[in-house]
């Protein structure tokens, strides 16, 4: 049992240590997240781009103020 007492505090050790890499990481990709759906890049594309939901995407450009994409064109379906 010792030796997954000494996994766990070795795996918390890493973590630890990588902790505030991961969150100035973070930050770097919602800052370019946020410049893409500026610049005009659609959302979808910036789904695909990145780690994050079309839903959390959504949710951060409205709380920085960047309004809903123009709607694309209606599919018609055959």
């Amino acid at each position: 049992m010792s030796d997954l007492r000494e996994d766990l505090s070795a795996a918390t050790r890493r973590y630890r240590r990588t902790e505030s890499a991961h969150e100035e990481a973070r930050k770097e990709l919602m800052e370019a997240v946020l410049a893409a759906l500026r610049g005009g890049v659609p959302p979808t594309e910036v789904e695909r781009l990145s780690p994050f939901t079309a839903a959390y995407i959504r949710r951060t450009a409205r709380a920085e103020g960047i309004p809903p994409a123009a709607p694309g064109p209606k599919r018609v379906s055959s």
